[in-house]
């Protein structure tokens, strides 16, 4: 069987098992407070543009969330997301144990709109604040978005603009940031990234490194005792030194970006080959994900060979499924599949 159904289905790259090799018998100081943390946010700072801002290296993308969207709000505030958002629907209700309501909006080609955001955060802030409802304090996004798609500058400085009016927060969740920063479609650099959100993280699990986000935080007004924060959140790790490692390794010499355009190229290979088939698209995407549409008979004749994600039932003799490329798919098994479809 060949895995398609994510992009964290392998270990790491083999540049990050060395490294950690090469330290594994030397010793560090605990809880992210090492020389290799400090090299790995040193190395992405780089990219950033500034050095004013908070690194934080953290085991997974959903503690990475919670603990933000923990920190940002008070009991009282919520958080806007897309209807398809991660955090709406694939992390277990973890935001509303937290205490905080999330407000979800239709989407549109999977991504939040900067009008749907004005008009939500508009029903409260510009009729009296009742008191009787959450205030929206944060807006959650995530690019790529659960369809692949991405976000431009262009929407991104509009929802900017929304959030400023409203004094919102803006986090990006980048649990496939490489993937969306190497594609064709992709506009926005880090360091542009930086000047537009409030806080995001750059996703490691999914983009090459054995497990790990890298947390980074703008604006100073959410940057007070969030250490603290993510020990209670259970996202610190105490052995912090092996997260530093890999993102040195992924930056020092844009590793980070090799992988993710491999993941792209493939990808955008797979796509065309399900289009020289006719077989339509349910969204078109420019990263790693590909969505299309297959009759009941071929997607059980594709999962005897290869393992996809199932999405949703589109009518009595369709489904919409996800084929997933990583930086770890290789070039056979796409021309594989390819030829399998063809």
């Amino acid at each position: 069987m060949i895995r398609f159904n994510n992009d964290y289905n392998h270990g790491a790259h083999n540049s990050i098992i060395q490294a950690l090799q090469e330290i594994n018998e030397s010793s560090y100081a605990g809880y992210g407070d090492d020389e290799w943390c400090q090299k790995g946010a040193y190395e992405i700072r780089k990219y950033l543009g500034t050095s004013d801002v908070d690194i934080h290296f953290m085991v997974g993308g959903t503690p990475a969330n919670i603990t933000v969207i923990t920190a940002a709000l008070r009991p009282y505030e919520s958080v806007i997301c897309a209807l398809n958002g991660h955090i709406n629907h694939h992390e277990a209700g973890s935001i509303e144990h937290t205490g905080h309501k999330i407000l979800s909006l239709p989407a549109k080609e999977g991504k939040l709109t900067a009008e749907a955001i004005k008009q939500t955060a508009s029903h409260y802030y510009d009729h009296g604040e009742a008191e009787f409802l959450t205030a929206p304090k944060l807006v959650f996004l995530s690019s790529p978005s659960e369809y692949g798609t991405v976000y431009s500058k262009k929407e991104l400085l509009e929802i900017r603009k929304v959030c400023d009016q409203y004094h919102m927060y803006l986090y990006i969740d980048g649990a496939r940031l490489g993937y969306w920063l190497s594609c064709s479609a992709c506009d926005v650099t880090l360091e542009e990234l930086a000047e537009i959100a409030d806080v995001f993280y750059i996703g490691g699990t999914k983009c090459g490194a054995l497990f790990g986000e890298a947390l980074v935080i703008v604006n100073h007004d959410l940057r007070d005792h969030f250490r603290t924060y993510m020990k209670q959140s259970g996202g610190i790790l105490a052995k912090g030194w092996l997260l530093g490692v890999q993102f040195y390794t992924l930056f020092k010499d844009g590793l980070y970006f090799e992988l993710a355009k491999h993941a792209d190229k493939l990808a955008a290979k797979l796509k065309q080959g399900f289009v020289n088939a006719s077989i339509p698209l349910y969204m078109d995407s420019p990263t790693n994900q590909i969505f299309v549409v297959l009759t009941n008979e071929l997607a059980e004749k594709l999962a005897e060979k290869f393992v996809y994600e199932f999405d949703h039932v589109v009518d009595e003799s369709h489904v919409c499924v996800r084929f997933c490329t990583s930086w770890s798919t290789r070039e056979e098994d796409v021309d594989r599949l390819i030829e399998c479809i063809s």
